[in-house]
């Protein structure tokens, strides 16, 4: 019986497998309650505009300017940020998982996200993620955003590595799908325990 390939890359998405969501229902909705502002205006100027800023279309003050600092408000637009970059929280165990497996097997680690570009640079560099991650193809860096089959065509091209050597760890389904129609081999992360499991059944075990 024919041995499969080992695995020599592995794409990444960072909101929901290295580091919870930068910017999701959840931490607008923390916001809204901390700021005092009338969620349900905030919440649509949010889905008129954060699609632009995810794609690196407008920067992070020309979307807080858009939907939330459009009148006078009795914050500053510093404190906003710094409550927004705050929301981010490292998920439990797989930043130090995905090192260690890249030491053990000399991994390729490749990003591919959805993040608009302040919040992403912010988290790379408070995280440290820049010091095991090889390329990060981020939605607003390269001006593609995910469903769109295109940004994974672009982190395979810039990945160099055979197709069926990649395993791709993405915690949307639907993200799943469009990855694995395009014959990325992917897992649908849960949470920590179930991933390590995944991997070490595909030969990546990190003890």
């Amino acid at each position: 019986m024919r041995k499969s390939p080992p695995i020599a890359c592995l794409f990444l998405d960072i909101g929901g497998v290295l580091l919870t969501d930068g910017w999701n229902h959840r931490a607008r909705k923390r916001a809204a309650a901390h700021f005092k502002l009338d969620w349900a205006e905030t919440e649509e100027l949010h889905r008129l505009t954060f699609d632009a800023y995810e794609q690196g279309k407008i920067t992070l003050d020309e979307y807080l300017n858009r939907v939330v600092f459009h009148r006078a408000r009795p914050f500053t637009k510093p404190a906003f940020r710094r409550f927004m970059f705050a929301q981010s929280q490292a998920c439990p165990g797989m930043i130090e998982l995905v090192r260690r497996l890249k030491r053990l097997y000399g991994l390729k680690i490749v990003v591919v996200s959805n993040e608009g570009r302040e919040l992403n640079a912010w988290r790379i560099r408070k995280f440290k993620l820049d010091s095991f991650v090889d390329a990060f193809i981020s939605s607003s860096f390269v001006h593609l955003r995910k469903p769109d089959p295109e940004i994974w065509r672009l982190a395979l091209d810039i990945a160099q590595t055979p197709l069926p050597q990649i395993v791709y760890i993405e915690n949307t389904p639907m993200f799943v799908q469009v990855a694995e129609s395009l014959g990325i081999r992917s897992i649908l992360h849960r949470d920590y325990e179930s991933t390590r499991a995944q991997l070490a059944d595909l030969g990546l075990r990190d003890g």
